[in-house]
């Protein structure tokens, strides 16, 4: 067996108990409430540098500026509570005007 084998077997394999570990848990231990703040900013700041890795970077570079406006302008719809087909379409389209008029 490679290395890499090994390497996907040992990263399923966790992954794997770490999922079993939340049900087999739940109601036998409590958290303080701080460490549950703690625990929601952390997710919150997760999805967040996800978000702008995905919004901003492209191949280790800057992605330029249609992206961004795009990822804004779904940012936006969304915050209104527009319907999820609206804020895809609406991103995605502000994306493709945006590099059809040459703003890369």
């Amino acid at each position: 067996m490679s290395a890499t084998v090994a390497m996907i077997l040992a990263l399923a394999v966790g992954t794997y108990a770490f999922r079993l570990v939340g049900p087999a848990l739940h109601g036998r231990i409590e958290l303080p409430g701080r460490v549950q703040e703690l625990l929601s900013a952390g997710a919150i700041v997760l999805l967040t540098a996800l978000l702008a890795t995905g919004a901003l970077t492209e191949g280790g570079g800057f992605a330029g500026w249609a992206r961004p406006a795009g990822v804004l302008v779904g940012a936006v719809l969304a915050w209104r509570k527009a319907p999820f087909v609206v804020v895809v379409l609406g991103a995605a389209g502000t994306a493709a005007v945006l590099r059809a008029v040459g703003v890369a």
